[in-house]
């Protein structure tokens, strides 16, 4: 018996938890493209960090940018990925219009 209701007690348990499992909350990341090529993107926020992210097998690109193989060093956008992915997946790229960035002369 005692049994019994410890297995139901880890299933209600587990009914719980997956959905929140399945779908993880995206995180946003936003900076200036540092490097890009075919298997990674970094990006530096201008605030110290660096991040480096695998694109997705179905990447998605938009704003100014439409494809991956546009992006290119310089441009800046906001990465969409996963806290738990190991190492770190786009799974969406916003390219944004250029900003300016702090200490410049503003006119």
């Amino acid at each position: 018996m005692r049994k019994l209701a410890t297995g139901i007690a880890l299933l209600a348990l587990l009914a719980l938890l997956m959905p929140g499992i399945a779908s993880a909350q995206f995180r946003e990341f936003k900076g200036k493209v540092d490097k890009i090529s075919k298997r990674e993107l970094i990006i530096d926020n201008r605030m110290g960090d660096k991040l480096k992210f695998k694109p997705a097998k179905d990447v998605v690109v938009e704003g100014e940018k439409d494809a991956w193989k546009k992006l290119k060093k310089g441009d800046w956008a906001i990465v969409s990925w996963k806290m738990m992915d190991d190492p770190r997946i786009a799974y969406k790229v916003v390219v944004i219009p250029e900003m300016k960035e702090a200490g410049e002369d503003a006119e």
